[in-house]
């Protein structure tokens, strides 16, 4: 006779349906509404991943490592799949999901709400027709980069790394809907730009937090814009995206800074936004070309 847990015997799970007691990587991070996860065990028979249907959005997944086999429990089947490293799947939040692990994984995971993905269209979309664009366990090259470019923020958020997120998440809900037909590549589509008025606000919103960190969801609300709309048309209007623009603006202040001489560089990165003086030293020598100490004695200060 097969007997079913009871919920006090269970493991505890975590929002994503996932043994929590299990996980070697266990990172979690907000930005604009989107939560970006990454989520790994090393354990060869890890039991199912379950959650109840709810009206979350899309859960997009994307492999970092080879040699995952999962088992998905429909309503009447069930299918395996194999992910290499690149491979992805779609889940609707909207219908409950039962996948039984067969070995481990490594997963950057991200969670859109409705409301972002219907921002990021032009035409009205149902979730059915994504999911129907890529079939679990597709690869894709363009989403396996923007995952790994999301991985230094997730294993350790640093001030300011939120604009860059959500400027990461936005360009991969662009390539889903892209996969769906639902978005024409850049190239095609009428040039987005900010109006004058709408420039001002979104440089005097991302002025205010240089030293912190600003969601281009609230700038881009602000703009009467969707974040996706705002992203491109700020990088239209002025060359950069709002991410690359703060980080010159901090740049910028770190510069005025140490030509202050009895500032110390830990004082100034913290002034500027930055993590610590080791995370101002890196930033600085890539846009710069040399140390802030050794630009600060150049510049004669």
């Amino acid at each position: 006779m097969h007997l079913t847990p009871s919920p006090s015997t269970m493991a505890p799970r975590d929002a994503l349906g996932c043994t929590a007691s299990t996980l070697v990587h266990d990172d979690e991070l907000d930005a604009g509404g989107v939560r970006v996860y990454r989520k790994a065990v090393t354990m060869t028979e890890l039991g199912p991943v379950e959650t109840a249907p709810s009206d979350r959005g899309l859960l997009l997944g994307i492999s970092l490592a080879p040699g995952h086999r999962r088992r998905i429990v429909h309503a009447r089947h069930a299918s395996t799949h194999d992910f290499g490293c690149g491979a992805i799947y779609l889940r609707d939040f909207g219908e409950r999901y039962r996948a039984d692990m067969k070995t481990g994984f490594d997963f950057l995971l991200v969670e859109f709400p409705q409301a972002v993905l219907r921002q990021t269209t032009e035409r009205p979309l149902a979730l059915g027709e994504l999911l129907a664009a890529s079939p679990v366990g597709a690869h894709d090259a363009v989403l396996h980069h923007l995952a790994l470019a999301l991985l230094p923020a997730l294993g350790r958020p640093q001030p300011g790394c939120g604009l860059f997120v959500e400027q990461v998440t936005a360009a991969m809900a662009a390539q889903l809907l892209l996969r769906a037909g639902a978005s024409q590549p850049a190239g095609t589509r009428a040039r987005r730009r900010l109006s004058p008025r709408q420039e001002a606000r979104a440089k005097e919103m991302l002025s205010m937090r240089v030293d912190g960190d600003q969601s281009a969801q609230a700038v881009a609300e602000a703009c009467g814009l969707s974040r996706s709309y705002f992203i491109e048309a700020f990088r239209e209007t002025t060359g950069q995206t709002p991410y690359q623009w703060v980080q010159a603006q901090r740049l910028a202040r770190a510069q005025a800074l140490l030509a202050q001489p009895g500032l110390s560089l830990a004082a100034i990165a913290l002034a500027c936004g930055f993590a610590d003086q080791s995370h101002f030293t890196r930033v600085f020598t890539r846009h710069m070309g040399m140390p802030p100490g050794t630009w600060r004695r150049s510049a004669g200060h």
